[in-house]
């Protein structure tokens, strides 16, 4: 594209500085994946044992295999920092050695799992954290995330696999990236490798299959994986552009960009863009130039120029405005800096004649355009936002006598000064010092005050200066010419310069007008519950706009007063129709607009693009309109933004709401299918043996113990059932004391063995107690049910003739016992969740067993006696392994009251 006004195009300074901070720092470079299992880490080690074979220094600093194979044989090529243990709650958690990396400093470190939380006690809390002291430092890093990971996608990945990723990456950190290499498999592909076994162990991938690797979920994250890619690569080359000077467009991707000005057609050209950019999947932004001729805009049409642009900001757009003074130049300067491929602009309004006079600015953008394509569109003017009738008053000022006085105080000390001058310098070299008196008093009083001085500056100068003198008759014609030239270079220069003040003030306006907004923001975005946002809503409205406030919200099919400021305000009957209008209307109402004018309130509805969410009404003790037409556009962006903020906390309260609804529903279901099966299949199977007792006098000794014995398993069986239920009733009450004492682990094994004989009698059970355990304050009756629950859900999910293993042992400040067993283990994503109530995996053959309260009694029992409980599965082979936490009491310690 041509250069702009001749003028030679110059990088721009941010994206300059941008790329000078990347040159202090190490490489970045992210390998993103849409899902686990698409080979991430397998191709950053590829990637890195190419830079080995260039000679670079490449070292692990953490990979993570998860037992493939082909990802273990590539690490094997590769120097491994070791790894640093750290002690926590009687564990031994291994993370990253950052301080030995940074000693090492090599050249390229390979980090896998970015979104990790570090164990406490590290540097950091987050992994993603240590990369960038590593990114410091000036060392290259190959690291590896997921999608679902990015913070900003959060809530998206939720809705999508109705799973909480609890580990994100601020989406910051990734924008830093100078790389990014998105691993990309079809969903076919994938979930190809999940049924191999390649990505889980078999009983896990099938689990994963009717959940997270469903073909829907895997390609939405994928379509996510690749935006948020494309996005930030566009981005990318944007910054390149801006700091090599390069004018676009690039036709690298398309962005649309649509001028608006003050005509009533310009909304529709809004619309137009809007459909353009969704056609094209394409970004746009609204422009509208502000020139010196839009300082003489009636309200009328600033009024629609701030609501087009508010319009646009709806539709999903960008909304920006930036000062020129050469239309077509401006706009194709802008539209070159930020690579925009398409224009939209209206078709000129102006007459022919005046086209042919002053030029057409739609007619010199299609001609300097250079590759950037142009939509001219006719538009409609039906189809303009709708003005909203709300009377304004007048923001011009009381007339004020100061400036004129001292715009003559001004020309006097310009006579003076030119006495003095006329005795060294002609009459017409005097005429500057008048010029100079017109300038300050344009500079200082605007233009009014210069236009007057200019006035009285050509009568001072003809009565003093010019022969005859001290009269108004000029004698010389040459002097005539003079003078008029003056005049006109004086009204000229007045008008300049009293333009450029009237701009300077306009932007100093603006400045402050825009940082208390973005300070606005700021506070709405730290605020989590919905009275603290209505607080300051009001309280920042009348504090700028010097009103009383009023908000109304929603309640049960009715407005309800929320909030006021001052706080002793209240809402008469004529104020609470005005507001009911307004919401239902979605229009504003009372005083100074058409509909019902008589209330004391203007109320005006806060929208969104889903509609109205509030109705805030304002008033003072001003006579007349209670806003200029600068502070109801300044109303009109407060209100935006605070329909934003009510919006968000509202969505996010319903979705508690719901969540917490689900919940319930969820637990009350649980609870129906457990008593309907865990109570009626043991009674039903008593009543069955009993009905045989009774009805067969002729049976068998064997028969009858073996029916006697299935009423007695039975019934013990009823009765766990019973007890977890009372059990759990008692935790969440808050009634659950522990009566501590000091107690004797291989004791407690040993009873419970005994008293789990008939669940355990189908399992080989094994012990490895510690021969030097120390005793352990506990409450002996709780924690013998909670071994017995564990035991009696190993034996749930074992198959019969595996082994039940139950280990004891203590690291100094703690023991350890674990309960494990050789079942099919408990897939990675629902290790947490064993412990919710009424929560069950699904056996092999897609049938739950038990009740879903044992493990959560567990839980609270063991937190009640201080303890942790956790569950993982076995690394040595198949099954899951419970691990119970305690610690070692100092045995002068006082025995704790019960």
């Amino acid at each position: 594209m041509p250069e702009q006004n001749g003028e030679p195009k110059r990088p721009d300074p941010e994206a300059l500085l941008r790329e000078a901070a990347t040159e202090t720092r190490g490489h970045l470079k992210v390998f993103l994946g849409a899902a686990p299992g698409v080979g991430k880490t397998y191709e950053m080690l590829l990637s890195a044992a190419a830079q080995r074979r260039a000679g670079v220094d490449a070292v692990i600093g953490l990979i993570e295999t998860h037992g493939r194979a082909e990802t273990e044989a590539l690490v094997r090529d590769f120097e491994i920092i070791p790894r640093k243990h750290i002690d926590y709650n009687g564990r031994r958690l291994d993370e990253m050695d950052l301080d030995v990396i940074l000693a090492r400093k090599p050249s390229l470190v390979l980090v896998d799992e970015l979104a990790h939380t570090n164990a406490p006690g590290s540097r950091h809390p987050k992994r993603y954290q240590d990369v960038a002291d590593l990114l410091a430092a000036g060392i290259d890093v190959y690291t590896a995330v997921n999608i679902q990971h990015l913070e900003s996608l959060n809530d998206v990945v939720r809705q999508i696999t109705r799973i909480r990723v609890r580990e994100t990456v601020p989406d910051a950190f990734l924008d830093c990236a100078d790389e990014i290499e998105v691993i990309d498999l079809t969903p076919a592909d994938l979930i190809q490798r999940l049924k191999e076994g390649k990505v889980y162990v078999p009983v896990t991938a099938e689990r994963a299959l009717g959940h997270y690797f469903s073909p829907g979920n895997l390609t939405a994250l994928r379509e996510l994986a690749l935006r948020r890619t494309a996005q930030r690569v566009d981005q990318q080359l944007l910054s390149h552009m801006q700091a090599h000077a390069i004018s676009g467009p690039w036709s690298a991707g398309d962005r649309v960009l649509v001028v608006v000005n003050e005509h009533p057609k310009a909304a529709a050209l809004v619309r137009y863009a809007r459909r353009m950019a969704e056609r094209l999947g394409a970004r746009w932004t609204a422009l509208y130039v502000e020139t010196s001729r839009s300082l003489r805009l009636i309200e009328a049409a600033r009024d629609r120029i701030a609501e087009t642009l508010r319009m646009a900001e709806r539709l999903g757009g960008e909304a920006v405005t930036i000062p020129g003074r050469e239309l077509a130049g401006e706009i194709l300067d802008y539209a070159a800096k930020n690579n925009f491929s398409h224009i939209v602009i209206g078709r000129s309004a102006r007459p022919r004649w005046r086209e042919v006079l002053f030029g057409s600015i739609t007619y010199e953008i299609v001609r300097r355009a250079g590759n950037i394509a142009v939509h001219v569109v006719t538009g409609d003017e039906k189809l303009a936002p709708a003005a909203q009738a709300i009377d304004t008053r007048a923001a011009s000022a009381p007339f004020d006598l100061k400036p004129y006085l001292m715009s003559i105080a001004l020309v006097g000390l310009a006579v003076g000064c030119g006495e003095v001058l006329e005795r060294f310098l002609n009459a017409q070299n005097v005429a500057l010092v008048f010029l100079t008196a017109v300038l300050v008093s344009a500079v200082a009083f605007g233009l009014r005050a210069a236009l007057f001085a200019s006035l009285l500056s050509v009568l001072a100068f003809n009565l003093f200066f010019l022969p005859p003198y001290y009269s108004i008759t000029i004698s010389d014609p040459e002097n005539v010419v003079a003078l008029f030239f003056f005049l006109v270079v004086a009204l000229i220069v007045s008008n300049l310069t009293a333009n450029v003040r009237a701009q300077a003030m306009v932007a100093r306006q603006r400045a402050r007008t825009t940082e208390d907004l973005y300070l606005f923001s700021r506070k709405l975005a730290g605020i989590v519950s919905m009275d603290d946002l209505l607080w300051a809503i009001s309280s920042q409205v009348a504090s700028m706009l010097r009103v009383r406030v009023v908000l109304f919200l929603p309640k049960s099919g009715a407005l309800e007063l929320k909030t006021a400021w001052p706080p002793e305000d209240v809402a008469e009957e004529a104020d609470l129709a005005a507001a009911k209008w307004s919401w239902e209307s979605n229009k504003p109402a009372g005083r100074g607009a058409d509909t019902l004018p008589g209330a004391k309130r203007l109320f005006l509805p806060m929208r969104t693009g889903r509609g109205p969410v509030a109705v805030i009404g304002i008033d003072s003790d001003k006579q007349g309109p209670l806003l200029t037409p600068d502070e109801r556009r300044l109303l009109d962006a407060l209100a935006d933004q605070a329909a934003l903020a009510i919006e968000r906390i509202t969505l996010s309260e319903d979705f508690d709401k719901a969540q917490r609804a689900a919940e319930r529903d969820r637990l009350q279901a649980a609870l129906l299918t457990s008593i309907s099966h865990d109570l009626r299949t043991p009674l039903a199977s008593i009543l069955g043996a009993a009905d045989s007792l009774a009805g067969l006098p002729d049976l068998s000794p064997d028969d009858r113990n073996a029916l006697l014995s299935t009423i007695q398993e039975e019934a013990e069986r009823l009765n766990r059932f019973i007890a977890n239920l009372l059990d759990m009733t008692k935790l969440e009450s808050g009634a659950v004391a522990p009566n501590m004492a000091l107690v004797d682990i291989g004791d407690l094994v040993g009873s419970t063995l005994r008293r789990a004989d008939r669940i355990l009698a189908d399992h080989h059970i094994e012990t490895a107690l510690a021969p030097d355990l120390p005793m352990v304050r506990l409450d002996p009756v709780l924690f013998e049910q909670v071994l017995f629950n564990l035991l009696d859900n190993a034996a749930k999910y074992a198959p019969a003739g595996t082994m039940i293993r139950l280990e004891a042992g203590c690291d100094g400040a703690s023991v350890r016992l674990r309960v494990q067993d050789e079942g099919s283990g408990i897939p990675q994503e629902e290790l947490e969740r064993v412990f919710d109530k009424f929560y069950r995996v699904r056996k092999s053959d897609g049938q739950r067993a038990g009740t879903g309260l044992g493990l959560a009694i567990c839980r609270g029992f063991v937190e009640a006696m201080g303890g942790t409980i956790e569950a993982a599965n076995r690394t040595g082979g198949r099954g899951a392994v419970v691990t119970i936490t305690l610690p070692v009491p100092d045995i002068n310690e006082p025995r704790a009251k019960t």
